[in-house]
């Protein structure tokens, strides 16, 4: 085990219903390889469903219920994207405000795939430069993101990544901007 993240904090806020299950596991694993402490954080106690795209997956245990959860608590954010996920998540109000709180406090922050909607809602993408799964692209435009076609993409402690085959490069970025810490420009 690597002691690059020793020490640092990591929520993975998710959905109770819908995460894609290697987005969720692959970049949980990758933290914990790293040394990070990571609690799965979701609007509700008990269990979130994962999926295997549209194939009913594995259930992990909710750590905490974001809305008892405190960013301030946290070192950074992972968000996993599945359809259903970030678009049931950006519904929650706790939820949007937790994902605010950590660009107010200019924290490292990774979303990979569709998670992104969520980020839309919390109105942090304006003038920030992302990628997604190809269907999100007009809705990041639209938030005043420039949307790019690539397999990972860092803006200031922001790191985004299309789907599931760009994980080594996302989970690779991801820890290197959770290892640097707090940004000046990662702001909502």
């Amino acid at each position: 085990m690597s002691t690059t993240l020793k020490d640092k904090k990591v929520a993975i806020l998710v959905a109770n219903e819908g995460i894609e299950q290697v987005e969720l596991t692959e970049p949980r694993r990758a933290l914990e390889d790293a040394g990070a402490t990571v609690e799965l954080l979701a609007p509700e106690t008990g269990e979130a469903q994962a999926f295997n795209h549209l194939d009913k997956a594995d259930a992990f245990p909710v750590d905490k219920a974001v809305g008892d959860a405190d960013a301030s608590d946290y070192d950074a954010l992972m968000l996993p994207g599945g359809v259903a996920n970030p678009d049931n998540l950006r519904t929650h109000p706790e939820a949007v405000e937790f994902v605010r709180a950590f660009f107010k406090d200019h924290k490292p922050v990774a979303a990979i795939c569709h998670a992104p909607w969520t980020l839309i809602e919390a109105g942090v993408l304006d003038g920030r430069t992302v990628t997604s799964w190809p269907s999100l692209q007009t809705d990041l435009r639209n938030a005043g993101a420039t949307w790019v076609d690539e397999e990972v993409v860092v803006d200031q402690g922001l790191v985004t990544s299309r789907n599931p085959d760009d994980l080594p490069a996302f989970n690779a970025k991801m820890i290197e901007e959770i290892a640097e810490g707090a940004h000046a420009g990662q702001t909502a």
